[in-house]
């Protein structure tokens, strides 16, 4: 995971240089603040287009938690992210890599279990709504 986040970024920094090249060079002048308005914009529009059919998809097929589990691991990403940022910069801890995977298995863990408790549960309901019919 480490490797990967290095990975990632690695390619946003040459992202990076590589349109502050041609902001250079095309004599854009464009701010460093309006370089991100651009970028960020164009980058979150572009994820719409991608995450918008992909969650219609999912709800279509009744696959709602698939799409909370996907906002809440992005929001944990994040969080997790910003603690140790935090403390970094309130000297409240240490800014360490693993707190940040730890956190993140600590969530699948987690959510693995729920997804067992949950499909127990809903494997007894279709059990009992199948003898009802049956019955019937």
């Amino acid at each position: 995971m480490k490797a990967f986040l290095y990975g990632i970024v690695e390619l946003i920094a040459k992202i990076h240089n590589h349109l502050m090249q041609m902001n250079n060079e095309y004599e854009y002048n464009f701010s460093d603040k309006e370089l991100h308005f651009l970028v960020i914009g164009i980058l979150g529009m572009a994820f719409v287009f991608v995450v918008y059919p992909v969650f219609k998809w999912l709800a279509k097929r009744d696959h709602v938690m698939v799409i909370a589990w996907i906002y809440v691991f992005t929001l944990i990403i994040v969080i997790t992210f910003a603690i140790e940022i935090g403390q970094k910069v309130t000297n409240t801890g240490n800014m360490d890599f693993a707190d940040i995977v730890f956190g993140i298995v600590g969530f699948i863990v987690m959510f693995f279990a729920f997804s067992i408790v949950r499909g127990v549960y809903h494997g007894i309901l279709n059990f009992i709504r199948k003898k009802r019919e049956r019955e019937e």
